[in-house]
């Protein structure tokens, strides 16, 4: 294997790298074979790109980044202002916003961020005024010299001009590290356990939250990215480094956020902690380091730190006042010290130590002494138990196990009667989970629960139809003790017809057999969902896992459904997409793990599908073989990702018939035939396109290949 490797071509793309020392670390382990593979390299710093580019006969390998033309800067600022790159406008604002894209010197972020601004401002008659007003406010660092401080600038102007309650939402970013993918419900909970959120008549907090992150990422301030997991669409969000360091600006300004470790080698000199993050990293990298910082920090804003040296990687807090910390985040390891004295954080409201490898039991025992807590996250720890004293937690609203080492929950925790969020799954085994217990009705502030099994008992299944505000469900059936138990799915049928708020369910067939799991030895157990008198009629998204005879015929009433996921199902014919075909708000269908058992799955002219776009076939067993699309079939679909594996009579028919296709995702295993020859049909219908005048869309491909 390393040998096929080292004889290889590669093409590397690395962004953004700040330190000489961090290339140098990069370069050592890249292989020289003299295949001619390169690497590309971005930075904003000249003494990177020399290095990253020693000189040759050639000389430097050095590309320079032009600004955007006038007239492309335009096209970008429509887009964003007004949302079209031909967008009409008022043509009294023509010679401002020359203006203004003259003072941004072609840069893109620049442009990007003041078009946010114009943006909340519109383009009606007599908006002239506002226009100008802000594009004095701008001043001519940017016209005379488009530097780093000139964006910086306008990146404030962006800020400023937000609304107030949004101010503090886009101040509360700085507490998480540069280039960090921060969870989107990770977020919008610390939002609301913060108090950022207001109540709004007719809404929930979770809903409020939504808006604002909506209204910023719509001004371009938030960046929000989506990929599948393996339940729902994940989403993550991002922000510009630079608006990133404007907002840890204002944040240390105005006593926000006090930030330690990494590059933040002292707390700030506020006599109040409210918000405390320990962030990675342990140690500078010398000259390029203190780079870096210099151009990160102004010279008022390092006046207000004071050097503090800590024993552990920079998270100690010896002297440090924490009685008034309401926040505290942790993103770098080494922080045992600190966690010793978690009961000393008395008015913590949140407490996010996801990730954390010092975390022990014992800290555990501390973290229930937290009356305050809120919001609690022990995500990605090796935290294999909760104690009993969970209990006295009692305004916990958030409480996030997911892939920690805990498996079961004391009963007391049925107790927390704020409790919203609980969110449990084993890291080392998913096949082990949290058995629903009695006295769950108490738990009636739920509102997202998973993953959870339901064993033999009745009662518990009788007892979820008391939990009336929830909305996520992921729950599994222990075939073994359910299995010749009438009365448990019976009263699981009624209980979830009584959900009336759901919005997201995942049921699964959990067989258990002989001391291991097996779905293909379960009875149809899922067959219970027939029997819903009445579906959760606000679903948005629902997955069903394990062997079914057909897909409820209530699915096909589902008029908010936007996400369907079939899993171990094996249906034959036109099971799947005749179920679903009619679904008027349908934009994604995920067909997973041997769900259907057809050679042949066929998207049918009758199949209308009228919002369907994307499809995602991801299914490794040998059926089906072919994926056949009829004229008119899935008339909007835009993305299609279907997984090859090693099966090698795998193959793509009527692709000519996707006329809206952007993006065709293939993956498979790097010596499947298969898969190389639909790639051969994808470029010859791709190349057909651009001929014809069939209206037919262009579309990209992507291959990701698994080693043979």
């Amino acid at each position: 294997m390393a040998n096929t490797q080292l004889s290889c071509r590669y093409l590397i793309v690395i962004d953004d790298v700040w330190t000489v020392r961090a290339w140098e670390a990069i370069q050592s382990v890249l292989p020289e074979n003299r295949c001619d593979s390169r690497i590309i390299v971005t930075t904003r710093i000249e003494n990177v790109a020399n290095a990253c580019s020693p000189a040759s006969v050639g000389g430097h390998y050095i590309h320079h980044m032009k600004p955007l033309t006038l007239e492309d800067s335009k096209k970008l600022f429509l887009m964003k202002a007004f949302g079209a790159m031909d967008a009409r406008y008022p043509e009294e604002l023509e010679d401002v916003m020359s203006d203004v894209l003259k003072k941004c010197g072609g840069l893109p972020l620049a442009i990007v961020s003041l078009a946010s601004v114009f943006a909340g401002y519109g383009s009606s008659s007599g908006s002239k005024d506002r226009w100008v007003t802000i594009c004095k406010s701008i001043g001519f660092q940017m016209e005379s010299q488009p530097t780093l401080e000139g964006m910086k600038h306008i990146v404030t102007l962006s800020y400023n001009h937000l609304p107030y309650e949004l101010k503090g939402c886009m101040m509360y970013l700085s507490i998480f590290p540069e280039d960090y993918e921060i969870n989107k419900d990770r977020l919008l909970c610390r939002w609301v356990a913060e108090g950022l959120v207001p109540e709004k008549r007719g809404l929930t907090l979770m809903e409020v939250a939504e808006s604002y992150l909506d209204e910023l990422v719509n001004r371009n301030m938030i960046e929000v990215r989506s990929c599948f997991d393996a339940y729902w669409k994940a989403e993550s969000c991002r922000v510009h480094d630079m608006l990133l360091e404007v907002m840890v600006s204002k944040s240390l300004e105005y006593n926000f956020v006090s930030l330690l470790g990494g590059q933040y080698a002292a707390i700030s000199s506020y006599d109040r902690i409210r918000r405390l993050s320990i962030q990675g990293g342990g140690g500078g990298d010398g000259d390029d380091d203190d780079t870096r910082r210099s151009n990160q920090e102004s010279a008022e804003l390092r006046g207000k730190k004071k050097k503090k040296k800590t024993e552990e990687g920079g998270a100690a807090i010896d002297g440090v006042d924490v009685k008034h910390v309401r926040s505290l985040s942790i993103f770098q390891h080494g922080v045992r010290k600190l966690l010793d004295h978690l009961d000393k954080f008395a008015l913590l409201s949140v407490l996010d130590l996801e990730g954390c490898e010092d975390l022990t039991n014992n800290h555990v025992r501390l973290i229930c002494r937290l009356y305050l807590l809120r919001f609690l996250s022990l995500r990605g720890t090796d935290v294999s138990k909760v104690p009993p004293e969970v209990r006295k937690l009692e305004h916990l609203q958030t409480l996030d196990l997911w892939e920690s080492g805990v498996v079961e929950l004391p009963e007391t925790v049925t107790k927390l009667g704020k409790l919203e969020r609980l969110h449990l799954r084993n890291k080392t085994s998913w096949k082990h989970m949290w058995s629903l217990p009695r006295g769950l009705k108490n738990m009636r502030a739920l509102r997202e629960l998973g993953m959870v099994i339901l064993g033999g008992d009745a009662q518990v299944a009788h007892d979820v139809r008391q939990l009336e505000r929830l909305e996520d469900l992921k729950l599994f059936l222990h075939t073994e003790k359910i299995s010749g138990n009438a009365s448990v799915v019976s009263e699981l049928a009624v209980s979830l017809s009584k959900l009336y708020s759901l919005r997201r369910l995942i049921i699964e067939d959990h067989g258990y057999y002989g001391g291991r799991y097996d779905v293909y030895r379960g009875s149809f157990i899922l067959d219970f969902l027939h029997d819903l008198i009445s579906p959760p009629r606000l679903l948005r998204c629902l997955k069903i896992s394990g062997l079914i005879k057909c897909i409820p015929t209530w699915v096909g009433s589902l008029t908010y459904l936007v996400e369907f996921r079939v899993c171990w199902a094996r249906l034959v014919d036109d099971q799947i997409f005749g179920a679903l075909c009619k679904l008027p708000n349908l934009r994604c269908i995920q067909l997973e793990w041997d769900c259907y058992s057809g050679t042949r799955l066929v998207a049918r002219t009758t199949h209308s599908f009228p919002s369907l776009t994307k499809l995602r076939v991801v299914c490794g067993a040998a059926n089906p073989k072919v994926f056949q699309f009829e004229a008119r079939s899935m008339p909007k679909l835009e993305t299609l990702h279907i997984n090859f594996a090693r099966n090698r009579e795998r193959s793509i028919v009527g692709i000519e018939h996707l006329t809206k296709l952007k993006e065709v995702q293939l993956t498979g295993a790097k010596d499947n035939d298969a898969l190389d020859r639909a790639l051969e049909l994808l470029k010859a219908d791709i190349s057909r396109r651009r001929t014809d005048n069939s209206g037919s869309n262009q579309f990209q491909v992507s291959v990701q290949y698994w080693w043979a």
